[in-house]
């Protein structure tokens, strides 16, 4: 509050000044500090001010003057050379220049009131010609691209300010009365600063001609500095064009060596590969030719046969001898000391089947089996194997029903369990196991006593490395067999295993059971169990089929046939147990029937086709072994001998039949 009462007073005092100047545009500054001539001097150098008139309030100013100890003596004294400086009093007018114009600093001029308002507005003028712009700016880049009308602008404000401050001292002159000497000073005085004004304004003017012309120069050399901008900024532009085409190409370049050495390691990789491939195809026919040499030479595992023996045990290869005859060759029944035995012999021109002769004596010469074909002799130079003779033919024959009369049963049931006997021989055979490959009724044999045999192994592999059942791998061979009996999975991707021989020992069952052909033969026997209706499904020219367990053996056949083998049962864990049940069940039902043939019709339980122990009587009126109705009920609401719909499930047993049945085996 107290620096703006200050301020408030300080304004005060200005208010006869201003209404002195009410023609001309007067500025005030209020300067604050403790020492009044130091702030003078300080606003004098920094304002660049060149005129300041000082008021003094001691009439005896010389005294004071030389005590230096008033403000206007500090700054007539110590003001800057650019600063003219006039202090006025009541006895005249001081001043700190020497110009022959005005009287020096020690000369007292006396001039009245008038002439005191003619120096302060010339100190005004002054003052107002020391705040003109500051043109130390037009070197800059800013002042290049303005308007050189603003240098006019100030050139005529400068002008009117002259004329103002001329027609002052005219107007007091007027207005006062002096003395005619005094007024020829005076006029004298504003004639020399009439010149100098003008001076100063052509100085002036020429200046503003070269600012125009240092604005023209700066105009041209921006534009050329723009060019010239403008020409690098498009240089730079194509340097990072170019940079960036590099960059590329360098990414190509990394790319395509990249590239480079991935084909390189490929091509080391296949070269690897290749001499891989190279050596295990030299080392089979080394082996291949080891065999053969093996082969050529004696071998005690088998008997050695010239070709004179095998002319003489076939009668010269008789017509009336042959039996048979395949894509490898012709089947001969001959006499080798007086011993019936089955001669083979290879087409001559048939060189493509030499391979599979070759390991059909290296397989069978090492096999010794009941179950499968025991291979008696050979002449590999002649192409011929002589086995033992099978004298009931080939399973084939009775499948078909041709000929031969239909084989009961209990005879198939036996038949399925030494062939699974037989396979599962051959694939766990050591070092290595073997598969068999064309597995189908053709190829099972049967003797005298119906006793099955494997034969006809000459496609037969040994296998080296097994595939797991979880993994598919896709092989590049030859897919060897009979199509019908040939697994899926096999001649899919050509991986052969152990359970490739189990899909044809499942469609071989089937057909054992339905005495049909292959083709569709699942589906037909699927529908058939879904629906139940096996029964009318099964062979015909058996007439006493155990339903149950024909069933059993269907599901398990249908098993066998899965697509894929990772589906299929394990024949030692799963098949052969299932397989032994039924071979016993069988031989039972034999023995029961060749003791028990004397027995009444009526004792026989219609389903199992054997005595009862523990009759019990239907909904349909016959009477039936317990087991076996009990079993048949809970999958089926027909009548297993009428094929009508049982009117309910209840059983009673049949008393008086057991009673009968128990007397007549005691007495027999």
């Amino acid at each position: 509050m107290y620096i703006e009462d200050m301020m408030a007073k300080c304004k005060e005092i200005f208010i006869p000044f201003k209404n002195l100047c009410k023609r001309k545009s007067v500025e005030t500054v209020v300067l604050e500090g403790d020492n009044p001539a130091t702030l003078l001097l300080q606003y004098v150098t920094q304002a660049g001010i060149n005129a300041l008139v000082l008021g003094s309030s001691s009439p005896s100013y010389f005294s004071r003057r030389q005590k230096d100890s008033g403000v206007p003596s500090v700054i007539l004294k110590h003001a800057p050379e650019s600063c003219d400086v006039y202090v006025v009093s009541s006895n005249g007018l001081v001043k700190n220049s020497l110009s022959p114009l005005l009287p020096t600093e020690t000369e007292v001029h006396t001039i009245n009131q008038q002439e005191s308002n003619v120096s302060y507005a010339a100190m005004e003028f002054n003052r107002r010609a020391s705040s003109l712009p500051d043109f130390t700016h037009l070197n800059s880049p800013a002042f290049a691209h303005g308007n050189s009308n603003i240098h006019f602008r100030s050139q005529q404000r400068y002008k009117q300010n002259v004329e103002e401050f001329t027609a002052g001292p005219e107007v007091v002159k007027g207005g006062h009365s002096s003395t005619c000497s005094e007024q020829s000073d005076i006029q004298a005085e504003m004639e020399r600063m009439r010149l100098e004004l003008q001076n100063t304004i052509a100085m002036y003017n020429q200046t503003c001609e070269h600012l125009i012309h240092a604005q023209n120069k700066v105009q041209l050399l921006s534009s050329e500095c723009l060019e010239e901008a403008r020409r690098v900024n498009a240089a730079q532009k194509r340097e990072e064009s170019l940079r960036k085409t590099a960059a590329e190409a360098k990414k190509k370049h990394v790319e395509t060596e990249k590239e480079v050495r991935i084909a390189r390691k490929l091509l080391a990789k296949e070269a690897c590969e290749r001499q891989i491939a190279e050596l295990k195809a030299l080392q089979q026919s080394l082996e291949k030719q080891k065999v053969v040499n093996a082969l050529m030479s004696c071998d005690g595992r088998y008997r050695r046969l010239t070709r004179e023996e095998i002319e003489v045990a076939t009668d010269f290869f008789s017509e009336s001898k042959m039996i048979g005859e395949g894509g490898y060759g012709k089947v001969y029944k001959g006499n080798l000391d007086h011993t019936p035995v089955a001669i083979k012999i290879l087409h001559p021109d048939a060189s493509q089947k030499k391979e599979e002769f070759l390991r059909e004596v290296e397989v069978l010469s090492q096999l010794h089996h009941p179950n499968i074909v025991l291979l008696l002799g050979a002449s590999p130079e002649n192409g011929c194997l002589v086995y033992e003779y099978m004298e009931n033919g080939s399973l084939e024959d009775y499948i078909f029903q041709g000929k031969n009369r239909p084989l009961p049963w209990f005879v198939r049931f036996r038949i399925l369990f030494e062939v699974a006997y037989g396979l599962a021989f051959l694939h766990n055979s050591k070092p290595e196991p073997i598969v068999h490959r064309d597995l189908k009724p053709g190829n099972i044999l049967l003797d005298k006593n119906y006793v099955s045999k494997i034969g006809d192994v000459g496609l037969a592999k040994i296998m080296s490395d097994i595939v797991p059942e979880s993994i598919t791998e896709y092989r590049d061979s030859i897919i060897a067999g009979t199509l019908a009996y040939m697994d899926p999975e096999y001649q899919r991707t050509g991986t052969l295993r152990p359970k490739s021989d189990l899909y044809a020992f499942g469609i071989i069952a089937l057909q054992l059971l339905a005495a049909c052909h292959p083709n569709g033969l699942i589906m037909k026997i699927e529908k058939a169990i879904d629906s139940n209706s096996l029964v009318n499904v099964l062979d015909k020219s058996v007439v006493d089929w155990p339903l149950i367990e024909a069933e059993e053996l269907a599901k398990m056949a249908l098993q066998c046939c899965k697509l894929r083998c990772r589906d299929r049962p394990d024949l030692e864990t799963e098949v052969l147990p299932l397989l032994k049940k039924l071979f016993e069940f069988a031989e039972m039902h034999v023995k029961v029937e060749k003791n028990l043939i004397q027995a009444p019709s009526q004792y026989f339980c219609p389903i199992l086709q054997e005595v009862m122990q523990n009759p019990h009587i239907a909904a349909d009126g016959f009477t039936y072994e317990h087991r076996a109705i009990k079993a048949w009920i809970d999958r089926h609401n027909v009548s297993p001998v009428t094929k009508q719909r049982l009117q309910h499930k209840m059983l009673t047993p049949n008393h008086t039949l057991r009673l009968a049945i128990q007397d007549w085996r005691s007495h027999s």
